[in-house]
Protein backbone atom coordinates (compact mmCIF):
# COMPACT_ATOMS: atom_id res chain seq x y z
CA UNK A 1 0.00 0.00 0.00
CA UNK A 2 1.27 3.47 -0.85
CA UNK A 3 2.38 5.64 2.04
CA UNK A 4 -0.39 8.20 1.43
CA UNK A 5 -3.08 5.53 1.67
CA UNK A 6 -1.52 4.11 4.82
CA UNK A 7 -1.48 7.59 6.39
CA UNK A 8 -5.13 8.13 5.42
CA UNK A 9 -6.19 4.86 7.03
CA UNK A 10 -4.16 5.59 10.15
CA UNK A 11 -5.68 9.07 10.43
CA UNK A 12 -9.23 7.74 10.20
CA UNK A 13 -8.36 4.93 12.60
CA UNK A 14 -7.24 7.49 15.17
CA UNK A 15 -10.90 8.52 15.40
CA UNK A 16 -11.75 4.95 16.39
CA UNK A 17 -10.38 4.48 19.91
CA UNK A 18 -9.22 1.11 21.20
CA UNK A 19 -12.34 -1.03 21.25
CA UNK A 20 -13.49 -4.48 22.21
CA UNK A 21 -16.19 -6.04 20.05
CA UNK A 22 -16.06 -9.66 21.09
CA UNK A 23 -19.73 -10.43 20.43
CA UNK A 24 -20.16 -12.81 17.46
CA UNK A 25 -16.64 -14.08 18.03
CA UNK A 26 -14.84 -10.77 17.67
CA UNK A 27 -17.17 -9.32 15.00
CA UNK A 28 -19.82 -6.83 16.12
CA UNK A 29 -23.34 -8.18 16.62
CA UNK A 30 -24.59 -5.59 14.11
CA UNK A 31 -23.45 -2.71 11.93
CA UNK A 32 -25.43 0.52 11.97
CA UNK A 33 -27.59 1.59 14.89
CA UNK A 34 -30.81 0.38 13.23
CA UNK A 35 -29.37 -3.10 12.75
CA UNK A 36 -27.99 -3.14 16.30
CA UNK A 37 -31.51 -2.57 17.63
CA UNK A 38 -32.73 -5.58 15.61
CA UNK A 39 -30.18 -8.15 16.76
CA UNK A 40 -27.96 -7.30 13.80
CA UNK A 41 -30.47 -8.45 11.15
CA UNK A 42 -29.84 -6.19 8.15
CA UNK A 43 -29.08 -8.24 5.01
CA UNK A 44 -32.51 -7.54 3.49
CA UNK A 45 -32.97 -4.07 5.04
CA UNK A 46 -32.53 -0.78 3.18
CA UNK A 47 -32.99 2.03 5.68
CA UNK A 48 -29.48 3.37 6.26
CA UNK A 49 -25.96 3.70 4.82
CA UNK A 50 -24.27 0.66 6.38
CA UNK A 51 -24.79 -1.59 3.39
CA UNK A 52 -21.05 -1.93 2.86
CA UNK A 53 -20.91 -3.79 6.18
CA UNK A 54 -24.18 -5.72 5.68
CA UNK A 55 -25.17 -5.92 2.00
CA UNK A 56 -23.78 -3.50 -0.63
CA UNK A 57 -26.83 -4.02 -2.85
CA UNK A 58 -29.03 -2.23 -0.31
CA UNK A 59 -27.39 1.18 -0.73
CA UNK A 60 -29.19 2.13 -3.95
CA UNK A 61 -32.50 1.94 -2.05
CA UNK A 62 -31.30 4.15 0.83
CA UNK A 63 -31.35 7.39 -1.19
CA UNK A 64 -29.23 10.44 -0.45
CA UNK A 65 -28.40 10.00 3.21
CA UNK A 66 -25.86 10.56 6.00
CA UNK A 67 -25.57 8.54 9.24
CA UNK A 68 -23.21 9.30 12.13
CA UNK A 69 -23.29 7.53 15.47
CA UNK A 70 -21.43 6.28 18.51
CA UNK A 71 -21.88 3.22 20.71
CA UNK A 72 -20.92 3.03 24.38
CA UNK A 73 -19.72 -0.55 24.80
CA UNK A 74 -19.04 -2.22 28.15
CA UNK A 75 -17.68 -5.79 28.13
CA UNK A 76 -16.92 -7.41 31.50
CA UNK A 77 -14.32 -10.19 31.23
CA UNK A 78 -12.51 -12.41 33.68
CA UNK A 79 -10.49 -15.59 34.13
CA UNK A 80 -9.89 -18.04 36.97
CA UNK A 81 -7.51 -20.94 37.57
CA UNK A 82 -8.34 -23.51 40.25
CA UNK A 83 -6.91 -26.78 41.52
CA UNK A 84 -3.29 -25.91 40.75
CA UNK A 85 -0.53 -27.40 42.92
CA UNK A 86 1.78 -24.89 41.24
CA UNK A 87 5.34 -24.52 40.06
CA UNK A 88 8.04 -24.51 42.70
CA UNK A 89 7.01 -22.62 45.82
CA UNK A 90 3.47 -21.59 45.03
CA UNK A 91 0.10 -22.38 43.50
CA UNK A 92 -0.90 -20.93 40.12
CA UNK A 93 -4.48 -20.43 41.26
CA UNK A 94 -5.78 -16.97 40.38
CA UNK A 95 -8.89 -14.93 39.68
CA UNK A 96 -8.55 -11.79 37.56
CA UNK A 97 -10.85 -9.36 35.78
CA UNK A 98 -9.92 -7.14 32.88
CA UNK A 99 -9.56 -3.55 34.05
CA UNK A 100 -10.58 -1.98 30.72
CA UNK A 101 -14.38 -2.05 30.58
CA UNK A 102 -15.66 1.04 28.77
CA UNK A 103 -15.24 1.92 25.08
CA UNK A 104 -16.73 4.34 22.55
CA UNK A 105 -17.24 2.94 19.04
CA UNK A 106 -18.07 5.47 16.30
CA UNK A 107 -19.78 4.70 12.98
CA UNK A 108 -20.19 6.66 9.74
CA UNK A 109 -22.03 6.17 6.47
CA UNK A 110 -22.83 8.32 3.45
CA UNK A 111 -24.75 7.54 0.26
CA UNK A 112 -25.48 9.54 -2.91
CA UNK A 113 -27.78 8.65 -5.78
CA UNK A 114 -25.93 9.34 -9.03
CA UNK A 115 -29.20 8.64 -10.84
CA UNK A 116 -32.34 6.68 -10.03
CA UNK A 117 -30.58 3.35 -10.67
CA UNK A 118 -27.01 3.94 -9.47
CA UNK A 119 -25.64 4.98 -6.08
CA UNK A 120 -22.19 5.64 -4.65
CA UNK A 121 -21.55 5.52 -0.93
CA UNK A 122 -18.95 4.93 1.73
CA UNK A 123 -19.17 3.18 5.06
CA UNK A 124 -16.54 3.44 7.80
CA UNK A 125 -16.88 0.94 10.63
CA UNK A 126 -15.03 -1.00 13.24
CA UNK A 127 -15.20 -4.57 11.99
CA UNK A 128 -14.24 -6.06 15.30
CA UNK A 129 -11.57 -6.17 17.94
CA UNK A 130 -10.22 -7.59 21.15
CA UNK A 131 -9.00 -5.80 24.24
CA UNK A 132 -7.99 -7.18 27.62
CA UNK A 133 -5.98 -5.60 30.40
CA UNK A 134 -5.25 -7.73 33.48
CA UNK A 135 -3.18 -6.57 36.45
CA UNK A 136 0.19 -8.16 37.19
CA UNK A 137 1.47 -9.40 40.53
CA UNK A 138 -0.86 -12.41 40.70
CA UNK A 139 1.55 -15.37 40.84
CA UNK A 140 5.11 -16.34 41.69
CA UNK A 141 5.39 -19.04 38.95
CA UNK A 142 8.13 -20.75 40.97
CA UNK A 143 10.34 -19.50 43.75
CA UNK A 144 10.20 -15.81 44.55
CA UNK A 145 7.65 -13.06 45.24
CA UNK A 146 4.23 -12.87 43.59
CA UNK A 147 5.22 -10.61 40.68
CA UNK A 148 3.97 -12.59 37.67
CA UNK A 149 0.65 -12.14 35.87
CA UNK A 150 -1.94 -14.85 35.20
CA UNK A 151 0.13 -16.33 32.33
CA UNK A 152 3.43 -16.13 34.24
CA UNK A 153 4.68 -13.07 32.40
CA UNK A 154 5.90 -9.76 33.77
CA UNK A 155 3.70 -6.74 34.41
CA UNK A 156 0.21 -6.27 33.01
CA UNK A 157 -1.27 -8.93 30.73
CA UNK A 158 -3.44 -8.30 27.69
CA UNK A 159 -3.87 -7.41 24.05
CA UNK A 160 -5.32 -4.48 22.15
CA UNK A 161 -6.61 -5.14 18.62
CA UNK A 162 -8.76 -2.91 16.44
CA UNK A 163 -9.94 -3.62 12.91
CA UNK A 164 -11.14 -0.65 10.88
CA UNK A 165 -12.69 -0.98 7.42
CA UNK A 166 -13.32 1.80 4.92
CA UNK A 167 -15.69 0.59 2.22
CA UNK A 168 -16.61 2.68 -0.83
CA UNK A 169 -19.68 1.14 -2.46
CA UNK A 170 -21.39 1.07 -5.84
CA UNK A 171 -24.91 -0.31 -6.04
CA UNK A 172 -27.12 -0.68 -9.11
CA UNK A 173 -30.80 -1.46 -9.65
CA UNK A 174 -31.64 -4.32 -12.00
CA UNK A 175 -35.13 -3.24 -12.91
CA UNK A 176 -37.74 -2.22 -10.39
CA UNK A 177 -37.24 -4.95 -7.79
CA UNK A 178 -33.64 -6.15 -7.77
CA UNK A 179 -30.19 -4.70 -7.16
CA UNK A 180 -26.54 -5.69 -6.89
CA UNK A 181 -23.65 -4.01 -5.12
CA UNK A 182 -19.91 -4.17 -4.69
CA UNK A 183 -17.74 -2.71 -1.93
CA UNK A 184 -13.92 -2.83 -1.92
CA UNK A 185 -12.83 -3.32 1.69
CA UNK A 186 -9.80 -1.30 2.78
CA UNK A 187 -8.62 -2.75 6.06
CA UNK A 188 -6.47 -1.27 8.80
CA UNK A 189 -5.39 -3.07 11.98
CA UNK A 190 -3.53 -1.98 15.09
CA UNK A 191 -2.26 -4.42 17.69
CA UNK A 192 -0.13 -4.72 20.79
CA UNK A 193 0.46 -7.45 23.35
CA UNK A 194 1.79 -7.21 26.90
CA UNK A 195 2.80 -9.68 29.59
CA UNK A 196 3.41 -12.78 27.41
CA UNK A 197 7.07 -13.23 28.39
CA UNK A 198 6.48 -16.87 29.33
CA UNK A 199 5.91 -17.60 25.63
CA UNK A 200 9.07 -15.73 24.56
CA UNK A 201 11.53 -18.56 25.34
CA UNK A 202 11.74 -17.44 28.96
CA UNK A 203 14.11 -19.18 31.41
CA UNK A 204 12.44 -22.17 33.05
CA UNK A 205 9.90 -22.59 30.23
CA UNK A 206 10.09 -24.59 27.01
CA UNK A 207 11.16 -22.69 23.85
CA UNK A 208 7.74 -21.65 22.53
CA UNK A 209 8.54 -19.16 19.77
CA UNK A 210 10.39 -19.24 16.48
CA UNK A 211 11.29 -15.54 16.79
CA UNK A 212 12.44 -14.55 20.30
CA UNK A 213 11.95 -10.88 21.08
CA UNK A 214 8.92 -10.58 18.77
CA UNK A 215 6.21 -11.97 21.04
CA UNK A 216 5.26 -9.33 23.57
CA UNK A 217 5.77 -5.76 24.81
CA UNK A 218 6.78 -4.38 21.41
CA UNK A 219 4.28 -1.53 21.47
CA UNK A 220 1.73 -0.99 18.72
CA UNK A 221 2.16 -2.44 15.25
CA UNK A 222 -0.11 -1.82 12.25
CA UNK A 223 -1.21 -3.77 9.20
CA UNK A 224 -3.20 -2.90 6.08
CA UNK A 225 -4.95 -4.94 3.41
CA UNK A 226 -7.66 -5.34 0.81
CA UNK A 227 -10.79 -7.43 0.35
CA UNK A 228 -14.17 -7.30 -1.37
CA UNK A 229 -17.84 -7.61 -0.40
CA UNK A 230 -20.53 -8.24 -3.02
CA UNK A 231 -24.27 -8.42 -2.53
CA UNK A 232 -27.70 -9.00 -4.03
CA UNK A 233 -31.11 -7.74 -2.90
CA UNK A 234 -34.49 -8.56 -4.39
CA UNK A 235 -38.12 -7.80 -3.71
CA UNK A 236 -39.47 -11.25 -4.56
CA UNK A 237 -43.10 -10.82 -3.54
CA UNK A 238 -45.41 -8.21 -2.13
CA UNK A 239 -43.88 -7.26 1.22
CA UNK A 240 -41.02 -9.79 0.99
CA UNK A 241 -37.37 -8.87 0.39
CA UNK A 242 -34.40 -11.24 0.31
CA UNK A 243 -30.69 -10.46 0.41
CA UNK A 244 -27.33 -12.17 0.27
CA UNK A 245 -23.74 -10.94 0.65
CA UNK A 246 -20.26 -12.43 0.58
CA UNK A 247 -17.06 -10.86 1.94
CA UNK A 248 -13.71 -12.30 0.97
CA UNK A 249 -10.88 -12.75 3.42
CA UNK A 250 -9.05 -9.43 3.79
CA UNK A 251 -5.41 -10.29 3.19
CA UNK A 252 -3.47 -8.11 5.62
CA UNK A 253 0.19 -7.24 5.79
CA UNK A 254 2.06 -8.83 8.69
CA UNK A 255 2.56 -7.58 12.22
CA UNK A 256 6.36 -7.64 12.04
CA UNK A 257 6.76 -6.74 15.70
CA UNK A 258 4.74 -9.83 16.63
CA UNK A 259 6.03 -12.34 14.08
CA UNK A 260 7.00 -14.58 16.98
CA UNK A 261 3.42 -14.64 18.29
CA UNK A 262 1.07 -15.02 15.32
CA UNK A 263 1.28 -17.92 12.88
CA UNK A 264 2.74 -17.29 9.42
CA UNK A 265 5.30 -14.79 10.75
CA UNK A 266 2.82 -12.28 12.16
CA UNK A 267 -0.05 -12.70 9.73
CA UNK A 268 -3.52 -11.80 11.04
CA UNK A 269 -6.00 -11.71 8.15
CA UNK A 270 -9.66 -10.74 8.57
CA UNK A 271 -11.74 -13.88 7.88
CA UNK A 272 -14.18 -14.36 5.05
CA UNK A 273 -17.86 -14.28 5.94
CA UNK A 274 -21.21 -14.46 4.22
CA UNK A 275 -24.83 -13.82 5.13
CA UNK A 276 -28.37 -14.41 3.90
CA UNK A 277 -31.48 -12.57 5.00
CA UNK A 278 -35.19 -12.10 4.49
CA UNK A 279 -37.47 -9.26 5.59
CA UNK A 280 -41.25 -9.48 5.36
CA UNK A 281 -44.09 -7.14 6.19
CA UNK A 282 -46.04 -9.30 8.64
CA UNK A 283 -48.58 -6.52 9.30
CA UNK A 284 -48.94 -3.00 7.88
CA UNK A 285 -46.96 -1.63 10.83
CA UNK A 286 -44.77 -4.67 11.61
CA UNK A 287 -41.64 -5.78 9.73
CA UNK A 288 -39.74 -8.95 10.68
CA UNK A 289 -36.16 -9.60 9.56
CA UNK A 290 -34.19 -12.87 9.76
CA UNK A 291 -30.47 -13.28 9.03
CA UNK A 292 -28.00 -16.14 8.92
CA UNK A 293 -24.26 -15.41 8.97
CA UNK A 294 -21.20 -17.62 8.69
CA UNK A 295 -17.80 -16.40 9.90
CA UNK A 296 -14.85 -18.60 8.90
CA UNK A 297 -12.40 -17.84 11.72
CA UNK A 298 -10.67 -21.21 11.32
CA UNK A 299 -9.44 -20.30 7.82
CA UNK A 300 -7.08 -17.71 9.34
CA UNK A 301 -4.16 -19.61 10.88
CA UNK A 302 -3.34 -17.13 13.63
CA UNK A 303 -6.97 -17.25 14.77
CA UNK A 304 -8.00 -20.79 13.95
CA UNK A 305 -4.95 -23.00 14.54
CA UNK A 306 -5.36 -24.95 17.79
CA UNK A 307 -3.25 -23.61 20.63
CA UNK A 308 -2.10 -27.19 21.21
CA UNK A 309 -0.31 -27.45 17.83
CA UNK A 310 3.14 -28.91 18.39
CA UNK A 311 5.04 -26.26 16.46
CA UNK A 312 6.73 -23.01 17.47
CA UNK A 313 4.73 -19.81 17.71
CA UNK A 314 5.11 -17.71 14.57
CA UNK A 315 5.60 -20.44 11.97
CA UNK A 316 3.09 -21.62 9.39
CA UNK A 317 1.01 -24.19 11.22
CA UNK A 318 2.04 -22.80 14.58
CA UNK A 319 -0.32 -22.37 17.52
CA UNK A 320 -3.20 -19.92 17.30
CA UNK A 321 -6.27 -19.13 19.39
CA UNK A 322 -8.05 -22.27 18.24
CA UNK A 323 -11.22 -20.48 17.13
CA UNK A 324 -13.61 -22.56 15.04
CA UNK A 325 -15.93 -21.33 12.29
CA UNK A 326 -19.25 -20.12 13.67
CA UNK A 327 -22.86 -19.74 12.56
CA UNK A 328 -24.88 -16.73 13.70
CA UNK A 329 -28.68 -16.39 13.64
CA UNK A 330 -30.23 -12.94 13.96
CA UNK A 331 -33.89 -11.98 14.21
CA UNK A 332 -35.37 -8.52 14.52
CA UNK A 333 -38.77 -6.88 14.58
CA UNK A 334 -39.61 -3.29 13.63
CA UNK A 335 -42.89 -1.67 14.65
CA UNK A 336 -44.01 1.63 13.08
CA UNK A 337 -45.73 3.05 16.15
CA UNK A 338 -46.43 6.38 14.43
CA UNK A 339 -45.06 8.37 11.49
CA UNK A 340 -42.55 9.93 13.90
CA UNK A 341 -41.58 6.86 16.00
CA UNK A 342 -40.29 3.39 15.06
CA UNK A 343 -39.63 0.75 17.73
CA UNK A 344 -37.28 -2.24 17.36
CA UNK A 345 -36.25 -5.39 19.20
CA UNK A 346 -34.05 -8.34 18.35
CA UNK A 347 -32.20 -11.48 19.33
CA UNK A 348 -28.80 -12.70 18.18
CA UNK A 349 -27.41 -16.19 18.80
CA UNK A 350 -23.81 -17.00 17.85
CA UNK A 351 -21.91 -20.22 18.27
CA UNK A 352 -19.01 -19.95 20.69
CA UNK A 353 -15.72 -20.15 18.75
CA UNK A 354 -13.60 -21.05 21.80
CA UNK A 355 -13.25 -24.73 22.75
CA UNK A 356 -12.17 -26.06 26.12
CA UNK A 357 -8.69 -27.15 25.00
CA UNK A 358 -7.88 -23.56 23.95
CA UNK A 359 -8.94 -21.76 27.12
CA UNK A 360 -5.42 -20.71 28.22
CA UNK A 361 -4.61 -18.77 25.04
CA UNK A 362 -8.04 -17.15 25.15
CA UNK A 363 -7.59 -15.61 28.57
CA UNK A 364 -6.42 -12.61 26.53
CA UNK A 365 -9.20 -13.04 23.93
CA UNK A 366 -12.33 -14.37 25.70
CA UNK A 367 -14.81 -13.99 22.82
CA UNK A 368 -17.26 -16.51 24.30
CA UNK A 369 -20.65 -14.74 24.53
CA UNK A 370 -23.45 -16.31 22.53
CA UNK A 371 -26.87 -14.85 23.30
CA UNK A 372 -27.77 -11.19 22.79
CA UNK A 373 -31.04 -9.30 23.23
CA UNK A 374 -31.50 -5.84 21.74
CA UNK A 375 -33.88 -2.88 21.77
CA UNK A 376 -33.98 0.21 19.61
CA UNK A 377 -35.98 3.13 18.29
CA UNK A 378 -35.86 5.91 15.71
CA UNK A 379 -37.54 9.25 16.33
CA UNK A 380 -38.04 11.97 13.73
CA UNK A 381 -36.62 15.35 14.75
CA UNK A 382 -37.66 17.20 11.63
CA UNK A 383 -38.80 16.59 8.10
CA UNK A 384 -35.55 14.92 7.01
CA UNK A 385 -33.71 14.01 10.21
CA UNK A 386 -33.96 11.34 12.89
CA UNK A 387 -32.28 10.12 16.04
CA UNK A 388 -31.77 6.38 16.47
CA UNK A 389 -31.04 4.62 19.77
CA UNK A 390 -30.04 1.01 20.40
CA UNK A 391 -29.31 -1.16 23.42
CA UNK A 392 -27.70 -4.61 23.58
CA UNK A 393 -27.16 -7.07 26.41
CA UNK A 394 -25.04 -10.19 25.88
CA UNK A 395 -25.60 -12.75 28.60
CA UNK A 396 -22.61 -14.13 30.48
CA UNK A 397 -21.03 -17.26 29.09
CA UNK A 398 -18.15 -19.34 30.42
CA UNK A 399 -15.75 -21.90 28.95
CA UNK A 400 -13.55 -24.16 31.09
CA UNK A 401 -10.65 -26.44 30.30
CA UNK A 402 -7.31 -27.75 31.50
CA UNK A 403 -4.48 -25.22 31.76
CA UNK A 404 -1.66 -25.20 29.20
CA UNK A 405 0.70 -25.36 32.20
CA UNK A 406 -0.36 -29.02 32.51
CA UNK A 407 1.42 -29.76 29.22
CA UNK A 408 4.87 -28.31 29.92
CA UNK A 409 6.46 -31.51 31.19
CA UNK A 410 6.17 -30.53 34.86
CA UNK A 411 3.05 -32.63 35.51
CA UNK A 412 -0.54 -31.39 36.11
CA UNK A 413 0.59 -28.15 37.72
CA UNK A 414 -1.97 -25.80 36.16
CA UNK A 415 -5.30 -27.18 37.22
CA UNK A 416 -8.51 -26.00 35.54
CA UNK A 417 -9.11 -22.60 33.91
CA UNK A 418 -12.33 -20.73 33.15
CA UNK A 419 -12.85 -17.63 31.01
CA UNK A 420 -16.07 -15.63 31.05
CA UNK A 421 -17.67 -12.48 29.66
CA UNK A 422 -20.92 -10.52 29.50
CA UNK A 423 -21.64 -7.21 27.76
CA UNK A 424 -23.86 -4.17 27.52
CA UNK A 425 -23.93 -1.43 24.91
CA UNK A 426 -25.93 1.75 24.37
CA UNK A 427 -25.73 3.68 21.11
CA UNK A 428 -27.05 6.83 19.49
CA UNK A 429 -26.93 7.94 15.85
CA UNK A 430 -28.06 10.90 13.78
CA UNK A 431 -29.45 10.31 10.30
CA UNK A 432 -30.34 12.85 7.63
CA UNK A 433 -31.92 12.47 4.20
CA UNK A 434 -30.97 15.00 1.53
Amino acid sequence: MKTSKRVLLATIASLFPAVSMATDGYFAHGYGMRAKGMGGAATAMTGDTFGAANNPASMVWAGDRLDVGVDYFRPVRGATREGSPGLGAGSLNTSVDSDSKSFLIPEFGYNHLINSDLAFGVTVYGNGGLNTNYAGGQLNCGAGPRTANALCGSGRLGVDLIQLIIAPTLSYKLGANHSIGVAPLLGYQRFKAEGLQAFDNAPGFPPFTSSPGNVTNRGYDTATGYGLRIGYLGKVADGVTVGAAYASKIAMSRFDKYKGLFAEQGDFDIPENYNFGVAFQALPAVLIALDYQRINYAKVQSVGNPSTNRAPLGVSGGPGFGWRNIDVVKVGIEYQYSPQLTLRAGYNHAQNPVTSRNVSFNIIAPGVVQNHVTLGLSSAIGKDSEITLSYMHAFENKVSGGSFFNNLGFGPVGGQETIKMYQNSLGIAYGRRF
